[in-house]
């Protein structure tokens, strides 16, 4: 099995997914043998289902920030633009990709009644869907499983994993609306050079405008309103999402104090730290700790 792209990975555009010669889906593994690579803002017409078995990280999914503690389920709709998992190689033991068009089953057969809870599933994956509870383990020992089949039973085995997922309740959206666009290329890597600014820079108390702007040869108005156009949010918002989820993680991992974490997370006034965390979170970062019991880690 193999990806291939239209064009560099740093230019972070139309990912091309091409599946093993007789078969009509692609299911990959990732472990600690395989060479990490630099995370990129991509998007592909494959819909994609990702299970990490442990470990932690951030998911950037259309608009959608957050993190993740003791593995992750995912399901990603076409075209709906993310960044790859960025914990693949250090915290994670394993991860599972599939991937697989839309309409791989075919239009007759998802329009049939007894597909109505899977077409219905796949329709929600534009929005990006995390599973937690029993499904995501459930569905993980499945995903093992299906590394070790024929073709035919591993057909029958991810049908049969599309179907446990739809009937699931044990799961949120990860959009409010689908953000699944196609981007052209241009936009693709304008989008991608801002958010590796932001994710190299989040720590720093200014992210000037005029500098993120200049990286995309833009004047200050016009990436203004292009960066709200594409992300539905100013840059402000974006950069202060950024910093309260990467605020969540070290609020999670280790027992610094709280005033600390503050600034290693790019904000120089407290007030400011806390206003905008329980605004993101619906928490304030002590009870957003105490919730977890410290630096014991709940599962999602």
């Amino acid at each position: 099995m193999k990806k291939e792209s239209t064009i560099k990975q740093q230019q972070a555009t139309l990912e091309k997914v091409v599946p093993t010669f007789g078969q009509s889906f692609t299911i990959l593994k990732f472990d600690a043998s395989y060479e990490n690579n630099e995370p990129f803002w991509h998007f592909h017409p494959e819909i994609e289902l990702v299970y990490v078995a442990d470990g932690t990280g951030k998911r950037h999914v259309g608009n959608h920030i957050s993190y993740y503690r003791k593995g992750d389920l995912i399901l990603i709709g076409p075209n709906l633009p993310h960044f790859g998992f960025t914990d693949r190689l250090s915290k994670n033991e394993s991860e599972i990709v599939l991937q697989w068009k839309e309409d791989f089953l075919g239009i007759k057969i998802l329009n049939l009644p007894e597909s109505e809870l899977i077409k219905n599933l796949l329709i929600r994956s534009k929005q990006g869907i995390v599973f937690h509870g029993n499904i995501k383990e459930e569905i993980g020992a499945r995903l093992e499983d299906l590394m070790h089949m024929g073709p035919f039973e591993r057909l029958m085995g991810f049908i049969n994993i599309l179907h446990k997922l739809s009937l699931s309740d044990e799961y949120k959206l990860l959009n409010a609306s689908t953000v699944g666009l196609v981007v052209n290329q241009q936009d693709s890597k304008r989008i991608d050079t801002i958010y590796k600014y932001v994710r190299k820079h989040f720590t720093e108390e200014e992210l000037p405008l005029k500098t993120v702007a200049n990286l995309v040869n833009m004047t200050v108005p016009s990436f203004c309103r292009y960066f709200k156009k594409h992300t539905h949010k100013t840059f402000t918002q974006f950069v202060n999402e950024f910093r309260v989820v990467h605020a969540t993680k070290l609020l999670s991992e280790s027992n610094d104090p709280i005033s600390d974490i503050c600034f290693e997370s790019g904000f120089s006034n407290f007030s400011h730290f806390n206003r905008n965390f329980k605004k993101i979170t619906g928490k304030s970062p002590r009870d957003y700790r105490r919730e977890l019991g410290g630096v014991t880690i709940a599962v999602e």
